[in-house]
This record gives structure tokens, C-alpha cells and sequence, in this order.
């Protein structure tokens, strides 16, 4: 059973930063795709950021230039750096991995990693 366990969350205000992990339970990084996706009450869950086993990145329009993904393949934990934080970007976020090989940042975020794993989700919280 595939585990993933995020730490990091907070609150924080405007303008501030916060790093967010996602430890993989898996021992052994095999090229999947990383993820992370986010969601407020009464919206869709959106993707935020992927990361390919070939470093390729896919970001959503919002965080560019803001947000950075990056992966520590002999720990097989996923990071997202968050600068310049706004209230729109308040939301439960959750870490993602594909189920094997990664297919596609782009597949990743617009499908919602179909069929991978879930970590249970972290609370992100910018104030004014």
C-alpha cells in the first residue's frame, strides 16, 4: 500500500513563503510524476504544479514564476516552494504521484493524476 505524507502547511501573511514536502512511502523513485493540487469549499480541485521524471515541469497560469517543484529522488519526497503567497492562493493542498511511469506533466494536472496516489492534505492558509 502506497502511502504519501505531506507536511508543511500553515498560515501565513501576504506575501510570505512556505515549503511544502510530500514524502513518497514507495523506496525507490521510479520516474513517476509529482504533483501538486489544491482545493477550496465549493470549487474543483485545480492542479498547481507537476514535475517529470525528465524535469519537466507543467505550472498552473496563477503560480508561475511564484511556485517551484522540485524532487530529492533518493529520499523519494516531492517539495513545493511557495513565494510571494496571495489569499487567492488559501486552499487544502494536496501532493500527488502517478501509479508508474510518469505519461505527461501536462496529462498529469489536467487529468488529475488518474488512478495515482493521494497524500491526505495539507491547509494553506494567506491572510490580508
Amino acid at each position: 500500500q502506497v502511502s504519501l505524507v505531506e507536511s508543511g502547511g500553515g498560515a501565513v501573511e501576504t506575501g510570505g513563503s512556505l515549503t511544502l514536502s510530500c514524502k513518497d512511502s514507495r523506496a525507490t523513485y521510479w520516474g513517476h510524476c509529482k504533483g501538486w493540487f489544491r482545493q477550496v469549499p465549493g470549487k474543483e480541485r485545480e492542479g498547481v504544479a507537476a514535475l517529470g521524471e525528465d524535469g519537466s515541469t507543467n505550472y498552473a497560469e496563477s503560480v508561475k514564476g511564484r511556485f517551484t517543484i522540485s524532487l530529492d529522488k533518493d529520499k523519494n519526497t516531492h517539495y513545493l516552494q511557495m513565494n510571494s503567497l496571495k489569499p487567492e492562493d488559501t486552499g487544502m493542498y494536496y501532493c500527488a504521484a502517478s501509479r508508474g511511469w510518469c505519461y505527461g506533466v501536462t496529462q498529469f494536472l489536467s487529468q488529475s493524476n488518474p488512478g495515482g496516489h493521494w497524500g491526505q492534505g495539507t491547509q494553506v492558509t494567506v491572510s490580508s
